[in-house]
């Protein structure tokens, strides 16, 4: 990754930390830029003693969070209303729609940022895209059991499905499901989408997120940031 990428995204990363406030239950999102974010919201709370309790979406951001010393809210991994979630994405149109999975988080990805009051998408400039799906394939959750079923089921709403890879086995997501990676002809209609395959049997979520982000924070290379509010 470039240099002039990973300067954009600590700037989008600190931009986000400036918004958590005292007493707040974080969702804590899974992603090279969600990281950064973490670091910095470790950084406050060891030097301003910020007094929050965090969500992870992933197993993965759990662990980096407490070595951090971030806590959980009680009761995790159960949990209540999360007043702001910080995430990351693979790809965002000019709706706000989103393509996330590249981790194979989505499943937890979604249902934290349902559970939010208020979801905030930190990105890069080249995260942006005019229509989603040209450049990166969607990540499918699926059952293990009779999965080439649901493969071949994928494959006839139009995708070019891949089942994910890791080692010399299939990538296992935290549920122990596995993760098929689908290329389409772009995806002019992602909440359309999203409904025609989770309604699939064997389907247990997708990384289209349509609708569910209320700002999309771009950071640059100068350090400086854009703010996009969206209607929900």
């Amino acid at each position: 990754m470039s240099d002039e990428r990973e300067k954009a995204k600590w700037a989008a990363a600190r931009a986000a930390c400036g918004m958590v406030e005292p007493g707040m239950v974080v969702g804590l999102g899974t992603g090279s830029t969600a990281i950064k974010f973490l670091d910095l919201l470790a950084g406050r709370v060891r030097q301003e003693g910020l007094k929050i309790t965090c969500v992870a979406t992933s197993e993965g951001i759990g662990r980096e969070a407490g070595l951090r010393g971030l806590a959980m809210v009680p009761g995790f991994p159960d949990f209540g209303p999360v007043d702001l979630t910080v995430d990351g994405a693979d790809e965002v149109d000019p709706a706000g729609n989103l393509i996330k999975g590249g981790g194979g988080a989505l499943l937890r990805e979604k249902l934290v940022a349902l559970a939010s009051r208020r979801v905030v998408i930190v990105v890069d400039p080249e995260k942006h895209v005019r229509e989603l799906g040209h450049a990166f394939r969607l990540p499918v959750e699926v059952i293990p059991f009779g999965w080439s079923r649901t493969v071949q089921a994928l494959r006839d709403l139009g995708a070019d499905p891949e089942i994910r890879l890791q080692g010399d086995g299939f990538f296992r997501t935290d549920q122990r499901n596995l993760v098929v990676d689908c290329r389409f002809a772009g995806i002019p209609d992602p909440a359309g989408l999203h409904a025609r395959i989770k309604a699939l049997s064997g389907v247990v979520e997708t990384g289209i997120f349509p609708g569910l982000a209320h700002a999309i924070l771009t950071g640059r290379p100068d350090g400086t940031w854009d703010l996009c509010e969206l209607r929900r």
